[in-house]
């Protein structure tokens, strides 16, 4: 994996998905509208709200992510 993931915290969407215009990688190669689709329906992780207009996720969530499909 090019990107390392901290051990605890929590990450952004264009972290997670990757954004070519700031040379962020994705995690997870899914389209943003695909990545919603996928918390809303349980298949990815669930978001926590920061703020009133910062969304995250737990680091911990998107590793068990990761585990989870590479077993499959």
């Amino acid at each position: 994996m090019a990107y390392q993931l901290p051990e605890t915290g929590f990450l952004r969407l264009p972290q997670i998905i990757g954004d070519p215009d700031r040379g962020l990688p994705p995690i997870i190669p899914v389209k943003k509208t695909c990545w919603w689709q996928g918390v809303r329906s349980g298949r990815f992780p669930a978001s926590v709200k920061l703020g009133p207009r910062i969304t995250a996720w737990r680091v911990e969530d998107i590793r068990a992510l990761i585990a989870e499909t590479s077993e499959q």
